[in-house]
C-alpha cells in the first residue's frame, strides 16, 4: 500500500535536509508518482514566506507538470533551469517543521474510494487542467491570495496520491469556487484604480 502524502512528503524533504538534491533527481527517484509529489512540494512553500527569486521557479515547474498530466504524460519533465534547482536547506527544514499543521486536516478528509474515477485516465487529465488553471490563480500578481489555490492544488494532490475520487470530485467543485473568489478579486481591483499601488506604499 502507498504511503500516505504526509509520510512520502515527510521522508522526500528529510531526504533533501540530508542531502541536497535538484527537482530533477527527485523526478528521476519518484517516477509516475513524482508528478503528484513534486507539484505538493512545489505549492507547499506557499503557504510560508518565499526566499527570493523562487517564486517563479516553483510556480513555474508546477505549471509544466500540470500541463504534462494535462497532455495525458506518465513521464514528468522539467526544462534545465527548473531541473537544476536545489532548495535551500534553512527552507526544507522550515517546511518540515510546518508540514503536519498543513496536511493534517487535508488527509483526515482523504480515503481510497471510488476508483473508477480515480484511475480513470480522462480524469487524470482533467486533474493537470485544473491545477494548471489553479496554478495560474496562484503566481498572479494579486496580493495575500496565495494560500488560496494552494488549497486547491493540495487537494488534488491528495486525491491523486491516495487515489480518492470523491475528492478529486470536491476539488473540481473547490476550484470552481476559487475561480469565482479570483474573478471577484479582479473586478474589485479593476475597478479600484491604484489600489495595488497603494498597498505597496
Amino acid at each position: 500500500m502507498p504511503l500516505r502524502f504526509s509520510q512520502d512528503i515527510k521522508s522526500l524533504l528529510e531526504s533533501l535536509a540530508s542531502q541536497p538534491l535538484t527537482l530533477g533527481d527527485i523526478l528521476a527517484r519518484t517516477s509516475e508518482r513524482g508528478f503528484s509529489l513534486v507539484i505538493g512540494l512545489l505549492v507547499l512553500p506557499f503557504l510560508f514566506p518565499m526566499p527570493p527569486g523562487a517564486t517563479g521557479i516553483f510556480g513555474s515547474g508546477c505549471f509544466l507538470l500540470a500541463v504534462q498530466m494535462a497532455m495525458g504524460r506518465r513521464s514528468p519533465w522539467l526544462p534545465r533551469r527548473v531541473a537544476k534547482f536545489k532548495f535551500p536547506r534553512w527552507f526544507i527544514l522550515q517546511l518540515l517543521k510546518n508540514l503536519q499543521r498543513v496536511t493534517g486536516v487535508l488527509e483526515k478528509l482523504a480515503h481510497r474510494r471510488l476508483q473508477r474515477i480515480a484511475e480513470n485516465p480522462q480524469v487524470w487529465r482533467l486533474n493537470g487542467v485544473c491545477i494548471a488553471w489553479l496554478t495560474v490563480l496562484l503566481i498572479s500578481p494579486i496580493p495575500f491570495t496565495n494560500p488560496i489555490p494552494t488549497v486547491g492544488i493540495l487537494l488534488f494532490v491528495i486525491a491523486t496520491l491516495e487515489g480518492d475520487g470523491l475528492l478529486m470530485c470536491i476539488s473540481y467543485g473547490v476550484t470552481a469556487l476559487i475561480t469565482i473568489l479570483f474573478g471577484f478579486i479582479g473586478y474589485w481591483v479593476w475597478q479600484t484604480p491604484g489600489l495595488l499601488q497603494n498597498l505597496f506604499r
